[in-house]
């Protein structure tokens, strides 16, 4: 058993959802979440309080999944990754689990 960890922005929600079932992963959680991203180091910032902020709506999901799953999963997001025209790409790590109840 792992631990999965996927992260996608919020117009991919839905496809993840797919993906995951596609992959048979039946049992996940989920969680909004923001997403940040810095362009600039704080020497090329103009102030210490810039006005805007990269802020992306996202969604973090979990599930403790068996390997087998994950890789079909992974398989699916590499293939759904490749035909992206945004650079958001669905994000995915897997944690291995020593101990579990």
């Amino acid at each position: 058993m792992k631990l999965l960890i996927v992260t996608v922005v919020e117009e991919f929600e839905e496809k993840i959802v797919e993906l995951f079932k596609e992959a048979k992963i039946e049992s996940f959680s989920g969680s909004d979440i923001d997403g940040y991203k810095n362009p600039t180091t704080m020497v090329r910032t103009s102030s210490w309080f810039p006005s805007q902020k990269s802020v992306v709506e996202s969604n973090l999901f979990f599930s403790f999944s068996e390997a087998d799953n994950i890789d079909i999963l992974f398989g699916l997001i590499k293939q759904f990754n490749k035909n992206l025209e945004t650079n958001n790409p669905i994000k995915a790590v897997v944690v291995p689990i020593e101990k579990f109840i």
